[in-house]
Parts: structure tokens; sequence; C-alpha cells
């Protein structure tokens, strides 16, 4: 769940693909794709079974399991976006450098992971240490 979440995340802050993108596992195995429908996101396994949505609101996404029911939110001010669960409890947060760096955080602020961007405009996603974990474009 705390990788789909990353993955996820990342998908819709690093969305400079317009209508889909597919994710990777560490190995450069396809794990899913997303795809973005007007204002909704839609979750695919790597067998194309639709797994979820995401649907825009006025400050961020509210996340959406297969059956159609909330499973969370992501609400973002300026550069840091909070992700809460279904409850309404902080999950965790994820602040942007200036140099466009993601970093991941839990909800007592330890760093969990992030996210970065190259040239050719692939996202990957690296580990509390650094490690490749996956990646998506």
């Amino acid at each position: 769940m705390k990788k789909f979440l990353a993955v996820i995340f990342g998908f819709l802050l690093f969305a400079n693909v317009t209508f889909a993108a597919t994710s990777y596992d560490r190995y450069g195995q396809k794990t899913g794709s997303y795809r973005k429908n007007g204002s909704t996101i839609n979750q695919y396994d790597r067998y194309g079974q639709r797994t979820g949505s995401f649907k825009k609101t006025s400050n961020g996404y509210n996340s959406y399991d297969k059956y159609g029911a909330k499973t969370g939110s992501y609400k973002s001010n300026g550069n840091t976006t909070t992700k809460y669960d279904r409850y309404g409890a902080k999950v965790g947060t994820y602040k942007t450098d200036s140099n466009g760096v993601t970093t991941s955080y839990d909800k007592y602020g330890r760093k969990t992971g992030s996210f970065k961007t190259d040239s050719s405009g692939r996202t990957i996603q690296y580990d509390r240490y650094g490690r490749k974990v996956g990646s998506y474009k």
C-alpha cells in the first residue's frame, strides 16, 4: 500500500504526460498504468484491470477504490502536499524543493523516499536510503 501511494502521488505530481503514464518496478517490469479522462485519473494493474481512481478537487485529489469507495485524499498548498486517509487523518507529506526533487515523509516527519524526473521525462522513485524503487513515464 505504501508503494502504491508513493507511485500514484508521483504521477499526480509529475503529470507532464497529459493522458497516460505507465509504472515500472526497479527491474523495468510494468506494474500498472494511469489514464487521465477529464478531471479523473483511472488506475490499472499490469493486466489492464481497473483498480481505482483519483478525482480532482479544488486543492488536490480524492482517491477511490475500484468500487468507488473513497480511500483518501491529497491536498496541496504551494510546494507541499499532504496525504490523508479515508477518515481524514494525516498519513504523510510530500515537499518539492527548488530543483524539482520531491521528498516524501510519514506522518511523524520521517523521510520515506523521494521522486526525481530525468531529462527524458521519466520519474524515478527512490526509497529513504536512495535506492531505486521504481519509475514511470
